[in-house]
């Protein structure tokens, strides 16, 4: 019910075979830049704040452009960017001519803009606040030579950017820009810098002169070295994807598996992907031809086309392959992260007959917004399960032959599926008063009325999700209320949502978690304000400690409470006063996630278990910030 950002989506396609083949097999030499275009409409959902293109034409001649970009902000910045694309190839080809005829392939690999080996791709969402073209992807730092330039584009956010930064300026360097991507650009590019003068003085050994020098550069750069070193301080969830002006290529993943990442090969082309559905769809291939690139590893593409898979980095000890991924980021197309989603649906079946009494005659089920729809289906099919044994145990009780009536009264007892709720207009922000706001918020979603029998049936509502709880109380739970249920029964997939994530989501402050603010109230409720700031003070006490040392003293907050003592008083916070219905809330526990998703055990945004040092760090400075904000007077 809540949208979430998630920082990024990444496509690459390397071609391994010159534009005229492509132009003879498949009847376009823009065959890359096509495939592209279709990766990263169907990476969509992992970016709408921007996107940006980088092409790299490796057998420009000199004082010929050999790198391109393009960057747009905005919904339609994919259409935007490739028609800038599209309209430059144009123009060039029929300035070539003078004609509206083209070129042959050969001039057009030689002279026609974005006609390149190397396709590189970026969606982007901001997880820091920052917004502009400034900071869209992808990054590129220039050189005179071309083995040093460096395009730069990831999914991925540090919690180190400090670390870095002070990283470079020892160097005696001097950023531009801080941030994160602009700062590991200038990191990665320092030690291409730094390998390509290592092999000039390699290469002066030799006896090597002029274009001989650059040649054996470009032929002799070890893309292991230059990220075995920039990466050695690096932490947080990443996928970082380059470009050399050379051509080497790379994908990395992080040590800790957090964020994602997958690649195809074959005699044609390499290409990779944050989804795995997105290559199959683009490139019309099966599940086994798509792989995974395993934590710690890069895929890595040399100038000359050869493929490798290096570890750059040793595996952490506990790998932490991000959760929020198979329950609400990527597409739902992919063949595990469906029967995943399904799954989590149903293990909520005995939580759910358990709020409704087991009356599903008398029950409607639901789901909002349309991510979730999939762990609907799982949910209701486990209830129809559920029914159809209910019914044989109601037939086998009678012990003799049921009549038609009795057969009929029990056969026809079935799961009531509805769509209750839909989407109806998209919230503008120029009304920013609170009261205006709020009326407005709650006409973002229309009821269908009469999918309810008022006052009888219940209604149970599934969502991948209960985050901050805004739109639930500003908006569904009062529009819902206007179909009368005799109790509404909110349900996540997910489990509660209690501290930041600081690898990717667009959630960092502690009081955007409605699970975070019903504990704290709880403990006020109790007199606790001393335990509260017990845990401040602990807090406190880590702030000059080294990362590895410290201890997450949040999750203290919790422990005096069950999961239903703040699903409770959750559902309390989240009632206005004009309310009628009766609100139970619903969520996924641990158990049922890890059964559901057993391959991916990043769950620190449940458990607080953090799986990087800086992760530790930042949880306890986002709670003194809140302590302090909220309670100016904390001693």
């Amino acid at each position: 019910m809540e949208t979430l950002k998630h920082e990024c989506g990444i496509a690459l396609i390397r071609l391994l075979k010159p534009l005229s083949y492509f132009q003879e097999k498949y009847g376009s030499w823009t065959y890359g830049l096509d495939k592209l275009y279709l990766m990263m409409l169907k990476e969509r959902n992992r970016g709408q704040e921007g996107a940006g293109l980088a092409c790299l034409k490796m057998e420009a001649l000199p004082g010929q452009e050999y790198f391109f970009r393009e960057r747009a902000e905005g919904s339609e910045a994919i259409s935007e960017i490739f028609d800038i694309v599209h309209s430059k190839i144009s123009k060039s080809l029929k300035s070539s001519t003078g004609t509206n005829n083209r070129p042959d392939v050969e001039f057009i690999e030689r002279h026609t803009p974005y006609a390149g080996e190397v396709y590189m791709g970026h969606l982007r969402y901001s997880t820091t606040g920052k917004s502009g073209l400034t900071f869209v992807h992808p990054f590129l730092r220039r050189n005179n030579w071309r083995a040093r330039n460096l395009c730069l584009c990831g999914n991925f956010n540090m919690t180190n950017v400090d670390e870095i930064f002070n990283d470079l300026t020892r160097l005696g360097q001097h950023p531009r820009i801080y941030s994160d991507t602009y700062i590991m650009l200038e990191q990665i590019g320092h030690r291409l810098d730094r390998e390509s003068e290592r092999l000039f003085g390699i290469a002066l050994e030799k006896g090597l002169k002029g274009t001989e020098i650059t040649k054996y550069i470009e032929s002799h750069i070890c893309i292991e070295n230059i990220l075995r070193e920039s990466s050695a301080i690096w932490d947080g969830g990443y996928v970082i994807c380059g470009i050399t002006g050379s051509g080497e290529t790379f994908v990395m993943r992080d040590p800790w598996g957090i964020r994602t990442a997958f690649y195809y090969t074959d005699n044609e082309k390499v290409v990779a992907a944050s989804e795995r559905p997105v290559i199959q769809t683009a490139l019309n291939v099966e599940i086994e031809a798509v792989h995974e690139l395993e934590p710690g590893q890069a895929l890595i593409i040399s100038k000359n086309g050869e493929w490798r898979l290096s570890q750059i980095q040793p595996p952490a000890e506990r790998v932490s392959a991000c959760s929020f991924e198979r329950i609400y980021f990527s597409r739902g197309s992919d063949a595990d992260i469906y029967h995943e989603r399904k799954a989590l649906g149903r293990n909520l079946m005995p939580q759910i007959l358990s709020a409704i009494d087991n009356d599903i005659e008398n029950t409607v089920f639901a789901f909002i917004p349309n991510t979730a729809e999939v762990a609907f289906y799982g949910m209701t099919e486990a209830m129809e399960e559920y029914l159809c044994q209910t019914k044989l145990n109601k037939l086998l009780a009678l012990k003799r032959m049921p009549t038609p009536e009795e057969t009929t009264s029990i056969m026809n007892c079935r799961v009531r599926r509805e769509k209750v709720a839909l989407k109806d207009v998209k919230l503008r922000t120029f009304i920013t008063e609170g009261d205006s706001r709020n009326d407005l918020v709650a006409h973002v979603y229309d009821i269908t009325y009469g999918s309810l029998r008022p006052h009888i049936d219940n209604l149970v509502i599934i969502d991948d999700s209960i985050v901050r709880g805004t739109t639930l109380r500003e908006s569904i739970i009062r529009i819902l209320d206007r179909l009368h249920p005799k109790k509404m029964i909110l349900v996540s997939s997910s489990p509660q949502v209690r501290y930041p994530d600081y690898y990717g989501i667009d959630m960092s402050s502690m009081h955007e978690f409605i699970a975070f603010r019903t504990a704290i109230e709880l403990l006020l409720e109790r007199g606790e304000w001393d335990y509260i700031a017990q845990i401040y003070h602990k807090c406190l006490s880590q702030r000059n400690a080294k990362p590895e040392e410290m201890i997450n003293y949040v999750k203290d907050i919790y422990k005096p409470f069950t999961s239903e003592d703040i699903s409770t008083k959750m559902a309390e916070m989240l009632r206005h006063d004009d309310v009628k219905s009766e609100i139970k809330i619903i969520f996924q526990s641990l158990d049922g996630l890890r059964k559901a998703c057993p391959n991916h055990m990043g769950d620190w945004y449940f458990t607080g278990d953090y799986p990087t040092p800086g992760g530790v760090r930042r949880i306890n400075e986002a709670f003194i910030t809140y302590i302090e904000e909220r309670f100016n007077n904390i001693k």
